[in-house]
């Protein structure tokens, strides 16, 4: 037999085969102990028949070994058989049924065999909890990898998006569009992002508009975002500031394709003495897709000039 086939090491085989004679009294509770252990009657049958025909000829040790052995050259056959022998041995505990002369070495023969048990289960368990660990940590960096694959589709996604939506020939549909695709890189950069919304005045109809609304560190900032072909005027800082005067706690993002005129730069740093207003060109989103850079991060940078340095427009 190959030596996987065998079950019990050789050191283990040898130990059992000293402990079972002597934790049973007679030649008979040796069959028996192997009988209550699931042996089938094939294997111990023909030392119920020696010890029938004369017993003095067969002695408890040479039963002990040709049962285990076989047990052992049994391989996965006899598997539930050799465990039950190792668990009744690990949990006897009669010493009084044994030989005076043999109790305390029957005691000595059990406890190396728990010993010998409980070494392998401990390096056993060691094995698993390693290999648990192991199962956990490639599953935690697969999931990471599959994240980064995901993010990185999606943002090709939002920059094929964004060359679509610029490249619309309708000024107000590209307007309304551009809003929709910097709330999703809003969403991709984990900003909190609230959608376009108009209020109403008493009498009905529209009295203000916002494109969108975000959340950078706790703060809010109302965002302007304008697509027109010709630099942004200081008409449309102002509009958007005054927004920004009716709300005590909100700050303003304004968002501009084409740029800003020195007058609107000029304007948004007059504000800044009353609220935090930031401006941002488009392409500076462009190019944070392109380069796969944090755009939250980018916006920290923009509004600590604009707070700290009194500039709105750090490029």
């Amino acid at each position: 037999m190959p030596d996987e086939a065998y079950q019990y090491p050789p050191d283990l085989l040898n130990l059992l085969v000293e402990t079972v004679p002597m934790i049973c009294k007679s030649k008979r509770d040796v069959v028996l102990f192997f009988t209550g252990a699931g042996v089938q009657s094939a294997i111990t049958a023909r030392w119920s028949e020696a010890l029938t025909r004369d017993p003095s000829l067969v002695s408890k040790y040479e039963i002990a070994r040709s049962v285990l052995v076989e047990l052992n050259e049994g391989g996965d056959r006899l598997l539930r058989q050799r465990r039950e022998v190792i668990k009744r041995i690990v949990e006897f505990e009669d010493f009084e049924g044994c030989w005076p002369n043999d109790r305390l070495k029957a005691e000595g023969l059990v406890a190396r065999v728990r010993a010998r048990v409980n070494k392998k289960d401990a390096f056993t368990r060691m094995d698993q909890e390693r290999e648990r660990e192991r199962t956990i940590a490639q599953a935690a960096r697969r999931a990471v990898i599959e994240r980064q694959a995901a993010r990185r589709r999606q943002l090709q996604e939002l920059r094929t998006e964004l060359g679509r939506v610029l490249a619309m020939k309708d000024p107000a549909g590209r307007g309304r569009a551009l809003e929709k695709v910097l709330n999703s890189i809003f969403h991709h950069h984990e900003i909190s992002v609230r959608e376009a919304f108009a209020i109403s005045g008493e009498a009905g109809g529209t009295v203000e508009q916002i494109d969108s609304v975000i959340e950078v560190d706790g703060e809010i900032y109302l965002v302007e975002v304008k697509a027109y072909s010709e630099r942004l005027e200081r008409l449309a800082v102002d509009r958007h500031v005054s927004r920004l005067f009716s709300r005590a706690e909100a700050r303003g993002l304004i968002i501009s394709g084409s740029g800003f005129t020195s007058a609107a730069r000029a304007a948004a740093a007059d504000a800044l003495a009353h609220k935090v207003v930031v401006l941002m060109d488009l392409e500076e989103i462009v190019l944070a897709l392109e380069a796969e850079t944090d755009l939250t991060e980018k916006l920290r940078e923009k509004i600590r000039a604009a707070v700290v340095d009194r500039n709105p427009y750090l490029r």
